[in-house]
């Protein structure tokens, strides 16, 4: 702790977070079970995904694949498709490398240990931590950003929490404030302290309830982090190709963002300039800010590799990205694909 912080009662602070989880944490489903599986899909979920969007496809997933076997039986196509809506779909893809990995190495069962837990594909210092903590109730730290934006707080701590040493200080801090004897809830507690009284704007300083913890003298302007990168506008032009009651579709090949799934096929050609756009969408990935323009061709363009044409009655079954299936399900492109059924 910085040295110009007051004297810190730990069990204090610690019995101060614990019993106000114990009478105002929200009771959401993954904090109603120790199930490490659960758990774990739970924290993937909500991995740059807003909580309301969660818990509207937690409960129907988990009853689509309730164990790592079930996951790690299936297609990559039927997990990509069972993550539609949520994005990020590298997360849904570890989770079925875990799995897997947990049927044919673990016999099902998760480790409930630092050493085994590395052993899982991409299972990082964070996530190690919830599976110790929520699942096993192990005093393991974690630290997210609401966490990042608490112990900053309550330490005055102004190095950005972003950098080496501030993820360094995060991390150390984290460890030596978890409880021992109620990790679960501790860790729960400090993440959702972030979450309501120490949010980002307007701290709720007056009714936090460890707020005689704190040594913050501007909450408001704490975490201190590097400047963001600015955002890079970007613009794309795709294709509508209709023919015979199909679509063409390009299958996105191993490597890319969207690998293994289904988009319009991309065109930059001065044809497909000179087209009239029967759609055009605007959204965000990470940093860029995308334009897409999808022109309809009556003509047999050439097929570039990973194209092919698709039956519409098969389209739903296939995964795609969030921005695709909205294109589909227009009300100007879904005359277009009713005039060819």
């Amino acid at each position: 702790m910085p040295d110009s912080a007051p004297d810190f009662d730990l069990r204090a602070f610690q019995k101060a977070l614990v019993e106000w989880f114990r009478r105002e944490g929200k009771d959401y489903p993954w904090r109603r079970t120790t199930d490490p599986w659960h758990i774990l899909v739970s924290e993937l979920m909500l991995q740059q995904t807003t909580i309301p969007t969660v818990l509207g496809r937690y409960e129907r997933w988990m009853r689509q694949f309730p164990t790592p076997g079930h996951l790690a039986a299936v297609d990559e196509q039927t997990a990509l498709r069972s993550w539609e809506g949520l994005g990020y779909y590298r997360r849904v893809r570890s989770l079925q490398a875990i799995a897997r990995e947990i049927v044919h190495e673990f016999g099902g069962e998760f480790p409930d240990n630092p050493e085994g837990l590395k052993r899982l594909p991409g299972i990082g210092p964070y996530t190690s931590g919830a599976l110790l903590s929520f699942a096993f109730n192990k005093a393991a730290p974690i630290v997210d950003a609401n966490v990042a934006r608490v112990l900053a707080r309550i330490d005055n701590y102004s190095v950005p929490v972003d950098s080496t040493e501030g993820l360094k200080y995060l991390w150390t801090r984290a460890e030596s404030l978890v409880d021992p004897e109620h990790a679960r809830e501790f860790n729960s507690a400090i993440m959702e302290l972030g979450q309501t009284y120490c949010r980002i704007s307007a701290p709720d300083c007056l009714l936090c309830p460890v707020r005689s913890f704190c040594s913050a003298e501007q909450p408001e302007t704490l975490p201190v982090k590097n400047p963001k990168p600015e955002i890079t506008r970007v613009e794309h032009h795709d294709i509508l190709y209709l023919r015979s009651k199909s679509i063409l579709l390009a299958k996105c090949p191993e490597g890319k963002r969207h690998a293994g799934m289904y988009r319009f096929p991309q065109r930059e050609d001065d044809h497909t300039l000179s087209l009239p756009h029967v759609l055009k969408q605007t959204y965000s990935v990470t940093r860029y800010k995308v334009t897409r323009y999808i022109h309809h061709v009556t003509e047999s363009p050439a097929f570039q590799e990973g194209e092919e044409l698709v039956p519409l009655d098969k389209v739903h079954e296939l995964p795609m990205a969030s921005p695709d299936r909205k294109a589909l399900n227009s009300p100007i492109l879904g005359k277009l694909l009713d005039q060819i059924r």
